[in-house]
């Protein structure tokens, strides 16, 4: 059999295998998440029935998957890898098995690679379509847009504006923006000025447990929460845009502390935490506290700044990063930054982050130097975001969704 037969074939899986019954509401879901966007994995191993297919022998399956792992590297074919995890519970621990991590191979396949980091060397090259109307901004993946608007959805955001703050409710999917939803994936929050931002992911930033005092949330209304989806917020990063005080003309400053990534991820063989998976349940003890207690936990973000021993629970020291420093041009008459052609027109909003570094970390210069990540304008209401180790996706994006906020007090 070749391997565009098989490739057929698991394309085909979608449509039914097995009780065609029981899994219609399910094969229903499939084929409308996987068409446009990434949907988390919550607890479907333990929803998918073992069916015929699962009494293939190991080796025959494992030679299988990892032919098409192989073949299929773009979206949408990659999806051919979604339908093998659907099929049964062992062909998906086996696709599992096979699939590395953005880190490793460069590539994005299941939800949890949107949590991970990127890879350490080429860029994932992502875009931001704005819905002014809507206050929504979406992430794709892929270098622009393309022309049939098919583009892999990676995840969306909408804008929430609050008397004192404003938050960007950070979602898989592209129209639901539910706290209490098995799609939330995070929200970034800012304080009155928009100088000052924090971002707040749903799970832990390791499989590990994060400490109660790493400033984990809850929301407590009954129609925010669901009992059994705990809305959880463990704060991974703070950003900070510098007061432009005697007005001056210039691209904006930034710094961004990420509170859950440690200095010594850049060096040589460091490591940056990598989730392997969603939470399937949350410890009940995380939640037995009184909710003054809580309430003291929650972070405050004041304009005043945020002091050093309330951002990270470990000893470690954080990687902090900082925007490059454009050069003037003469001719031009304007700041200048090599995005390297991935971005066109000028705005304030454009940026590129390095890693900030003192000199006695004894850090090579190269990697100083290096681009971590870097937003720009393309057109009306479209960006590029290109992003590589050891940020994620998710916190990409949460990052570049700062830029969008208001900041009079900045320019």
């Amino acid at each position: 059999m070749s391997l565009k037969s098989i490739v057929r074939e698991l394309r085909e899986m979608k449509d039914g295998i097995g009780n065609i019954s029981r899994r219609g509401t399910e094969r229903k879901h499939w084929s409308n998440r996987t068409r446009s966007h990434i949907v988390p994995d919550v607890a479907l191993s333990d929803q998918i029935e073992q069916g015929q297919w699962a009494n293939l022998p190991p080796e025959l399956l494992f030679d299988i998957i990892r032919r098409v792992e192989e073949s299929e590297a773009s979206w949408p074919a990659r999806s051919a890898l979604l339908f093998c995890a659907s099929v049964c519970k062992s062909w998906r621990e086996i696709t599992k098995e096979i699939v590395k991590t953005p880190e490793e191979c460069g590539r994005l396949t299941f939800p949890i690679s949107l949590k991970q980091p990127g890879p350490r060397e080429s860029p994932i090259q992502c875009f931001i379509k704005r819905d002014r109307a809507n206050s929504v901004y979406r992430l794709y993946f892929g270098m622009t847009p393309s022309e049939d608007e098919r583009d892999k959805l990676l995840l969306s955001a909408k804008k929430i504006r609050r008397a004192t703050n404003t938050d960007f409710v950070i979602s898989f999917v592209a129209d639901d923006f539910s706290r209490a939803s098995n799609m939330y994936a995070g929200k970034l929050r800012s304080n009155f000025l928009g100088t000052k931002f924090s971002i707040h992911d749903s799970q832990p930033p390791s499989d590990a447990a994060i400490q109660q005092s790493g400033r984990l949330s809850r929301r407590f209304h009954a129609k925010q929460v669901s009992p059994r989806v705990p809305a959880c917020n463990y704060r991974v990063a703070t950003i900070s845009y510098e007061l432009n005080v005697l007005r001056t003309r210039g691209p904006r400053r930034m710094h961004s502390a990420m509170h859950s990534i440690p200095l010594s991820s850049i060096q040589e063989g460091g490591s940056a935490p990598t989730p392997k998976s969603f939470p399937q349940s949350f410890d009940e003890k995380s939640f037995s506290a009184p909710l003054a207690i809580a309430k003291e936990s929650a972070m405050d973000i004041s304009s005043s700044g945020i002091s050093r021993s309330a951002v990270t629970a470990t000893s470690q020291e954080i990687l902090v990063l900082k925007n490059k420093a454009p050069r003037w041009h003469e001719q031009l008459q304007c700041w200048c930054l090599n995005f390297k052609g991935r971005v066109t027109v000028a705005s304030v909003k454009n940026f590129q982050l390095v890693a900030a570094v003192d000199p006695s970390h004894n850090i090579p210069v190269a990697e100083q130097e290096k681009v971590i990540l870097q937003f720009g304008k393309i057109g009306k209401d479209i960006f590029t975001m290109d992003y590589r180790y050891p940020l994620s996706a998710f916190q990409a994006f949460a990052i570049c969704l700062s830029s969008f906020d208001t900041k009079p007090a900045c320019e």
